[in-house]
Formats: structure tokens, C-alpha cells, sequence
């Protein structure tokens, strides 16, 4: 049940905290006064869209909390392990989202940011909201399938189903694909095969691509390079004023200052190497510079091969190890493409295997459903007579698929006659509003005891009825409230004197202020409120509003 909800900065709302108890919560003001920032609030914690023209004026943002007390958390604490958050402790769970004018929202669960689709997959499992239009969804031949295999339990069967019919459908597809592609196949093996044998053919190493390029290089500036050799080492040793001509000179004369002062052979101990490496360097440098050769041939093989590599480059990959595996991937395809026959009867015997799988589950779905729809029918038509359809007649009518469908063999219309010896047809096309959102809450009614949604949210669901229905739908809606936490946002007194709990909203003006509050209500004020519902001299109305009080009892 919704224990407790927070508004704040909402529309007409400056600061509100309503807590809620069990069984039907009537809510009723005047018109304007804000009952529908209840609903809006609720739909902000599902995670509904926002629109910042909500925000309270002068407010940068508003804040809607919502916490709930729950007796099965397997459903919620589902998705909150998708989600990567903690389980409920002790059955507890708060939402919190606040909605600013800067459009940096947030939500939160249990503390924990989450993102709104969290919030919608939480809704789903929390709140089922009807409005004044809201029967419009029984006109949905899908919504009604959903109800009557609610009814029948097979929700978990139609899971498994489902599951089969996607793999099914997917092996339809792969082999549809299939088929197509071999009426254009001709074309598409010969530009395979083209592809495949222009990398094959350039027969391509990994990391060959960084020694080419080295390679050319070295040969492409072969001259450049012996002729730098060679000023190394005629610099070294050549002519006159040559470096290693210069260290004997240096030699010889540390040697004398050796002699003279011994002590000085400390400063002169790394001479020695440093003239034995510069004799090592121009030795290698003469043994590079002879292993250098100028081969014109050799160049543009080198450049031929570069070229071979950029050109696979721009068609199949950035790297050689790319086009490697362009080349495996085409490879592949080909053989996919040459085998095609037997790809095709596989495929054709997977499909056949995998459309047995989903009639038998279907067969098991539709046998479910045959046995529960004439049981749904009874069930809502007896909730419909309480509302005042005293000979109405309610079908749920199963009508066979041309092939499997999602959603199993078959469809399920519901049909509907408000009067004696009027055929039944379908209820999009013979229900009025007012008698549309009577099935509805006689639809709900049928399903409360495999409805595992705590809390049925109906706002003002009894427009376009009357006294003596608004008091049968009342009396409904309480019947709900021995299974549920139930909402009923009300116009008629009738409803609102049948709550277990009655909360108004009232709207107070002060100076260019306005503001929204919501207060339980008990004894005289309660009376107040049905009387002011009902109308007429106050005496009159305050003697009905205690009569509605005392039936209700």
C-alpha cells in the first residue's frame, strides 16, 4: 500500500505530506481545488513525462516522495537487481523525484539514484491508475487478452510461450533471408569470391606493413646515407684536424703531464675509452656503409608492395590485421553462400521444430483460455448487476488466429448488451461512457484476487452516472478495498460516504497566494463535506449526508 505521499513545490501544492491507510480513500473538493495534483503527483513517482510548467511560481523545482509498505517485494526486488540497487528491507520502498526549471531532474529509489525507466518498470508492479478515459483501454483487443489470461493464471505460461514464438519468428526471418538472397546470390558469390582472392592473392603478413616500410626507407635514400657515412668518417680520421688524429695529440700530451705530476691520472681516466669507442664508431660506420646497397630493382619491388597494401587498405580495413579478418569474414560468407542447400534445410527443419514448440504451448494457452473466458463472463456480470445492469449480457469471445501471434493462436473480443433481447456486440461499439467505466470496475472487480497491484488509483471514473449507480459503484470500490489500498478521486457523496478513510482538498487564497492543502476528515467535518457535495438547504443536506454515513456503516 502507498503509506505516504510528499509534495512539494507542485503546481498549487507549497508543502504537503498525506498518509494513507488500508481499504478505500475517498478524496473529494471542489472543482479547481487540486485533487488532479494527487494524480499528477502519482504519475511523476511512475515515471511519467514532466513538464516544468508544473513547478510552483517562483519555485526552481518541485519534489514528489512516494513511500510504500508491501507484503510480496519478489516482483519489485526484481527489478531493482537489474538495476543494480539493494533489495526492500522489511517490505519499505521510496521513490523520490524532483523536477527543476533548469531541467537537471532526478530520481531516486531507496536513496539510490536510478534512471526513469526504472521508475516505469517499478509502476507497472505498484499503482493501476484509471481516469475518466482510462475505460477507453477495455476497446483494446490486446488489453483484454491481457485481463482474461490475468484471470486464467497463465501469465507465466504465455511468458515461455512468447520466449518461443520470438525464436520461432527469428528463424522465420534468418531463413526468409535466406531465400531471398539466393535468387541474388550469382552476383554476390562472384563479388565474394573477387574480394576474397584480391587480399588472398597480396598473401599479407601481420606486422609486415612497419619492415616494408623501413626497408624503402633505407632504399630510397641509399645515396643519402653513404654519403653521410662518409663524412662520419672522414671527420674521424681523415686529413688533417681529424677527431681521432686530435685525441693522440691529446694523448701524448696527458701522457707527458703524467709524468710530470702523477696525481693528474685521476682526471684523465675515461680518455682512454672515449678513444677506443670513437675507433669503434668509425669502424662500424665503414662496415654499415659497405653493406649499403643502391638496387634500383630492389626499390621498386618495395614500392610495389606498399602500394598493394594501401590500395587493400581504403577497400577492407585500417591495419593489415583488419583486412585479415575482412578477408576471414568474406571467406565465411562465401562458404555460407556455397552451401546454401543444406544452410536452407536446416534452417527449414529449425523452423519446423520451432513452430511445433509454439503450438504446443499455444494449444496449452488457448485450453486455459476457453475454460476462463465463459468463468470471466459469469464473474463480470455479476459485478454488473451490483451496478445496476440488471439483465446486461457480458462475453469474452475467442476468435481463432490465421497463424501464431505473439500473443498466442488466438484473439478475445469482449461483447456486451446493457439490455434484455439486444444481441450482444462488441463493447467499443455498444457501451456509453458512463457504461464503459461501470465494466471496467466490474472487469476490476473479476480480477482483484489475481490482481497482485496493491493500489488501484480511480479518478473520478463515476463521472456520467447517476446517484443510485454512483452509490453501487461506491459500495464496488469498497469491495476492491478488502484486497487493495483504493483511491477514489469523487464528485458524488454516495462514493465518498462508503471510504474507510475521506480526505479533502481545499484551495486557500491569501493576498496573490494560492495554495493547495489535502486533511483527513472524521465526524461533523465529514458531514460538512457530504453535505456541501450534496447540495440544497443546509438542514436537508446535513440529514442525507448522515443517512449516506449511516448506510455505509
Amino acid at each position: 500500500m502507498l503509506s505516504f505521499l510528499k509534495i512539494r513545490h507542485l503546481a498549487l501544492v507549497e508543502d504537503v505530506t498525506w498518509e494513507l491507510a488500508a481499504g478505500l480513500v475517498g478524496v473529494t473538493g471542489e472543482t479547481g481545488a487540486g485533487k488532479s495534483i494527487i494524480v499528477g503527483a502519482l504519475k511523476l513517482i511512475l515515471g511519467e513525462r514532466a513538464d516544468r510548467s508544473l513547478i510552483r511560481n517562483g519555485q526552481d523545482a518541485c519534489t514528489v516522495e512516494a513511500g510504500f509498505h508491501l507484503k510480496d517485494t519478489r516482483a519489485i526486488d526484481a527489478v531493482l537487481e537489474e538495476a543494480g540497487l539493494e533489495p526492500c528491507q522489511d517490505g519499505e520502498l521510496l521513490i523520490k523525484r524532483t523536477i527543476s526549471t533548469s531541467g537537471a531532474n532526478k530520481q531516486f529509489v531507496n536513496c539510490s539514484p536510478v534512471t526513469i525507466q526504472v521508475l516505469k518498470s517499478l509502476g507497472e508492479f505498484l499503482v493501476d491508475l484509471h481516469g475518466p478515459h482510462d475505460h477507453q483501454s477495455l476497446n483494446s483487443k490486446e488489453r483484454q487478452l491481457e485481463m482474461l489470461d490475468k484471470f486464467a493464471g497463465g501469465e507465466e505460461m504465455l511468458g515461455k510461450y512468447q520466449d518461443a514464438w520470438k525464436l520461432w519468428r527469428a528463424a522465420v526471418a534468418e531463413l526468409d533471408e535466406l531465400e531471398n538472397s539466393e535468387r541474388a546470390s550469382t552476383q554476390q558469390i562472384d563479388m565474394l569470391k573477387f574480394q576474397a582472392n584480391e587480399i588472398a592473392a597480396a598473401n599479407l603478413k601481420p606486422g609486415e606493413e612497419e619492415e616494408i616500410e623501413s626497408r624503402h626507407r633505407i632504399a630510397a635514400n641509399g645515396a643519402r646515407l653513404a654519403e653521410l657515412c662518409g663524412s662520419i668518417t672522414s671527420r674521424l680520421s681523415e686529413g688533417e684536424g681529424s677527431v681521432i688524429d686530435g685525441l693522440r695529440e691529446i694523448g701524448r700530451s696527458i701522457h707527458e703531464l703524467e709524468k710530470i705530476d702523477p696525481g693528474t691520472a685521476a682526471l684523465f681516466g675515461g680518455f682512454k675509452s672515449a678513444q677506443i669507442e670513437l675507433t669503434e664508431l668509425e669502424s662500424s660506420v665503414q662496415d654499415y656503409a659497405g653493406d649499403l646497397e643502391i638496387d634500383a630493382a630492389e626499390l621498386d619491388k618495395l614500392e610495389s608492395r606498399i602500394h598493394t597494401i594501401q590500395t587493400l587498405k581504403r577497400k577492407y580495413g585500417r591495419t593489415i590485421a583488419e583486412i585479415l579478418e575482412s578477408l576471414a569474414e568474406t571467406e565465411r560468407k562465401l562458404a555460407k553462400m556455397e552451401n546454401r542447400g543444406e544452410e536452407i534445410a536446416k534452417l527449414q527443419k529449425l523452423v519446423k521444430e520451432r513452430e511445433a514448440e509454439v503450438l504446443k504451448l499455444g494449444k496449452l494457452i488457448s485450453k486455459k483460455r476457453a475454460d476462463a473466458a465463459p468463468k470471466l463472463a459469469k464473474e463480470v456480470a455479476s459485478h454488473l448487476l451490483d451496478l445496476g445492469f440488471k439483465r446486461s449480457v457480458f462475453e469474452a469471445q475467442l476468435m481463432a488466429l490465421p497463424s501464431p501471434e505473439r500473443n498466442g493462436l488466438e484473439e478475445v473480443d469482449f461483447h456486451f448488451a446493457p439490455n434484455p433481447g439486444e444481441p450482444s456486440k462488441p463493447l467499443r461499439l455498444t457501451a456509453s461512457s458512463g457504461e464503459m467505466s461501470r465494466v471496467l470496475l466490474a472487469v476490476k472487480s473479476a480480477l482483484a484476487k489475481q490482481d497482485a497491484v496493491p493500489l488501484l488509483v480511480f479518478d473520478e471514473i463515476d463521472a456520467n452516472v447517476g446517484g443510485n449507480i454512483a452509490e453501487a459503484v461506491g459500495r464496488k470500490m469498497a469491495g476492491l478495498g478488502a484486497t487493495h489500498q483504493v483511491i477514489a478521486i469523487t464528485h458524488f457523496p454516495q462514493v465518498a460516504s462508503l471510504a474507510q478513510s475521506h480526505f479533502v482538498v481545499t484551495k486557500e487564497i491569501s493576498g496573490d497566494t494560492t495554495r493547495s492543502q489535502i486533511q483527513e476528515v472524521s465526524d461533523e467535518e465529514r458531514v460538512d463535506e457530504l453535505a456541501r457535495m450534496l447540495g440544497g438547504s443546509a438542514a436537508s443536506a446535513r440529514v442525507h449526508a448522515l443517512s449516506l454515513l449511516k448506510g455505509a456503516a
